[in-house]
């Protein structure tokens, strides 16, 4: 039997409808990967006996012919989602113990979907991150490694490094992602894997442990761009206990890969230049332009002026939105409590205690930049850059179908590397964060190796709620770039 943990979902899916193996064999598959990458720590939280409980309840549905479109599929959850009766903990030390009464909405759609939840996914402290490295319960290591110094343990990307890091290694068919400024692109570029953002109010944030709540939005990530659509199709929809959901009808994303782009027009920014850009990355982009032509696209040179505002903007709106969402964490409801003096004393020790450093530096920003006379010169005036930056993505849409784009200015780094400056790791959202300022859907997939052996992604931008355009586009630049390439070992 061929090893099934080098199934795609969609093959998975595919053969299992043929009876060609179980969903408890699928299933213990990945349950023995993930306990022969531990080393990776990429779960919190494993749940192997309540996985192949779930695997056998779905091949007994399968014997019923009541199979959903994901029966049997083993994925992995992102912990910044709450499970019920499964300990969820955005990663954050303030969070220890808790374990909803509750189940996200994407979750339960997954789930009714008949996926098998192996457990919780590590990620960046509450999504704080690039990199990975803030998580209270380690950083995730990358299954990837350089060439030329296998030594180094390299960053899976953040904040969904976790998601990142299992699927590219094989422990999961696809997993969940959370993207506020490239959290679930930045780390498919770094790990060799795809994952989409999709639109904003795409998919229910209920149940999500919120960061900034005007960008947050969940998304999948998968080896191939068919996995995705077909995830996206199953966790999309409109919630009613969402009030920024969207009403509107989930496509069929799968049959969007025609294969067929011939005449659709592709923006190529040329604000996407920044000092810092990897010549490697530079020549993929320039690679992916050539696979887009041959396939009958057209490229056309597009401006978005106020590319260059998009990342102070970010900086202060998810700073201001963070530090009012995470006043909740104050150890009196759930989680961790640090007992003290005063009800005050409690507060600031539980927190000080609870909160990483990365956390509690956004916390700082964030209420700085809304505190009184300082509310309208930053957080006001971000507000306002928002709108243009927003405003040249609609402008670029009136002449072009999709934008192309790195998804990071260089290759995966060293764990160690850029981790004292907080400043450079926030660079690694450059191309990431204008696309979630102005909620547009984004994907990134992989499209080469650098000299040094590690994955390189490009990006694709569509228009609000045309993810099938952006599957259409990805999907002949999946073919044309014929990346099969996985870690050494997985």
């Amino acid at each position: 039997m061929t090893n099934l943990t080098d199934l795609t979902l969609a093959q998975a899916r595919d053969r299992l409808a043929k009876g060609e193996f179980t969903a408890v064999e699928l299933t213990q598959a990945h349950v023995d990967a993930m306990a022969a990458h531990r080393g990776l720590n990429a779960f919190i939280t494993e749940t192997p006996e309540l996985a192949l409980e779930a695997a056998k309840v779905s091949d007994l549905r399968r014997q019923a012919g009541q199979g959903g479109a994901m029966e049997g599929l083993p994925i992995g959850i992102k912990d910044l989602f709450c499970t019920k009766g499964v300990l969820t903990t955005a990663a954050s030390h303030i969070l220890d113990g808790f374990k909803p009464e509750y189940e996200s909405t994407v979750t339960a759609k997954l789930k009714q979907a008949g996926a098998v939840a192996l457990g919780k996914l590590n990620l960046d402290e509450f999504a704080m991150g690039s990199a990975n490295i803030t998580s209270h319960y380690g950083p995730v290591e990358n299954p990837w490694k350089r060439t030329s110094d296998p030594s180094v343990k390299l960053v899976p990307g953040g904040s969904s490094g976790g998601s990142a890091a299992a699927v590219a290694a094989r422990l999961c068919l696809g997993a969940t992602g959370t993207d506020t400024g490239g959290s679930i692109r930045q780390p498919a570029a770094f790990c060799g894997i795809v994952g989409i953002k999709p639109t904003y109010g795409r998919c229910s944030r209920w149940g999500i442990v919120a960061f900034a709540s005007s960008l947050d939005q969940a998304g999948p990530m998968a080896r191939t761009v068919r996995d995705c659509a077909v995830m996206l199709g199953v966790m999309a929809g409109h919630d009613a206990k969402d009030s920024t959901s969207a009403p509107m009808a989930v496509p069929d994303f799968e049959r969007a890969l025609t294969g067929d782009i011939r005449g659709l027009k592709v923006g190529i920014p040329k604000e996407y230049r920044p000092d810092g850009l990897s010549d490697e990355v530079a020549k993929v982009w320039e690679r992916g332009i050539e696979w887009l032509k041959a396939a009958g696209a057209t490229p056309v040179e597009i401006s978005l002026p106020h590319t260059k505002y998009a990342l102070p903007t970010y900086y202060i709106i998810a700073p201001a939105e963070c530090s009012s969402n995470l006043a909740r964490y104050d150890g009196l409801r759930y989680g961790l409590r640090v007992p003290g003096k005063t009800l005050d004393d409690m507060y600031r020790k539980t927190r000080a205690a609870g909160f990483g450093s990365e956390v509690r530096r956004r916390i700082l920003i964030g209420t700085y930049a809304l505190s009184a006379g300082y509310y309208d010169a930053y957080y006001a005036k971000a507000q306002k850059v928002r709108r243009r930056i927003a405003d040249d993505f609609t402008e670029a849409f009136k002449t072009v179908d999709v934008i192309l784009t790195p998804t990071a200015p260089t290759p995966a780094f060293g764990q160690t590397e850029n981790s004292d400056d907080p400043v450079t790791m926030w660079l690694n959202d450059v191309f990431t964060i204008p696309t979630s300022m102005a909620g547009l859907p984004g994907l990134s997939l992989p499209a080469g190796l650098s000299s040094d052996g590690l994955p390189l992604g490009l990006q694709l931008i569509g228009r609000p709620f045309d993810e099938e355009t952006l599957f259409r586009v990805a999907g002949v630049m999946e073919s044309a770039a014929g990346f099969t390439a996985k870690p050494e070992g997985c």
